[in-house]
């Protein structure tokens, strides 16, 4: 329960707001693609979350809680990543605080949202509303490398889907143990965490459809400004549920 409670401390907190004196590190590799020569891995995934009828999204549909959803970081899967951010802070800009957890232990990395997306793409048949956002790594993260999270209506057919794409490759890790962990672990928990995101927000979307209360926002006791997310009350395991899973390859084996 401690380690559960770290979030709302005032350390946290403090640890968020430095994140602004923070650069990116990320290199972005030159050429049109990143390189597997350069140890980089790239994954992609796809998940059909509901249906609606074919056109614009619906008021209060599927794409609408979705996009809440995904705006607040509510569908990260808990037992993997829990995040800090200020609730005010305009998306492209908005610092936020990871907290990785694996085997009991806790790791704190810094990302910044760097891109939005918000249109209509293609036209015709092909035509698809999308909205979502992508954050890169800040110095200190124990990866280099870009993850974005998109929610897609296809106008045609109603197919609503979430998509997440990244690019990521081991940062330079001091620690001889962290670094061992994160070369034994590290791509199988990366894969791990995108399959159950993608499978949260599924079952989240859902119950919501289904009657259940919007997903609130959570704020740290005395600072309604600062959000945790997943919120406590959506700290629950998630059912399994099918997605199309691309899983990309690294020059490297296993290592992200």
């Amino acid at each position: 329960m401690l380690r559960e409670r770290r979030l709302y401390r005032a350390r946290a907190a403090e640890a968020l707001r430095a994140l602004a004196l923070l650069d990116v590190n990320d290199a972005p590799p030159t050429g049109p693609a990143p390189s597997w020569n350069a140890g980089w891995s790239l994954d992609e995934l796809r998940c059909t979350v509901a249906r609606e009828p074919p056109g614009a999204p619906v008021p209060g549909g599927a794409w609408e809680i979705a996009c809440r959803l995904v705006h607040d970081y509510q569908f990260a899967e808990p037992r993997i990543l829990r995040a800090l951010y200020r609730r005010g802070d305009a998306l492209p800009g908005r610092d936020m605080l990871l907290e990785g957890r694996f085997l009991g232990l806790r790791f704190d990395m810094g990302v910044r949202v760097t891109s939005l997306v918000d249109g209509t793409q293609g036209s015709g048949a092909a035509a698809r509303r999308v909205w979502g956002w992508g954050y890169q790594t800040l110095e200190g993260h124990l990866e280099e490398g870009e993850l974005t999270y998109l929610v897609v209506k296809h106008l045609g057919s109603g197919e609503v889907e979430f998509r997440i794409t990244g690019r990521s490759r081991r940062a330079p890790i001091a620690n001889p143990l962290v670094r061992l962990g994160f070369v034994m672990f590290g791509r199988s928990t990366q894969h791990r965490f995108l399959r159950a995101a993608a499978q949260r927000l599924c079952r989240l979307v859902h119950a919501e459809l289904h009657g259940a209360p919007a997903a609130r926002v959570e704020t740290v006791p005395g600072d309604p400004g600062v959000a945790v997310a997943p919120a406590r009350h959506l700290l629950t395991p998630a059912p399994h549920l099918s997605s199309r899973w691309r899983r990309g390859r690294s020059s490297r084996g296993s290592r992200a």
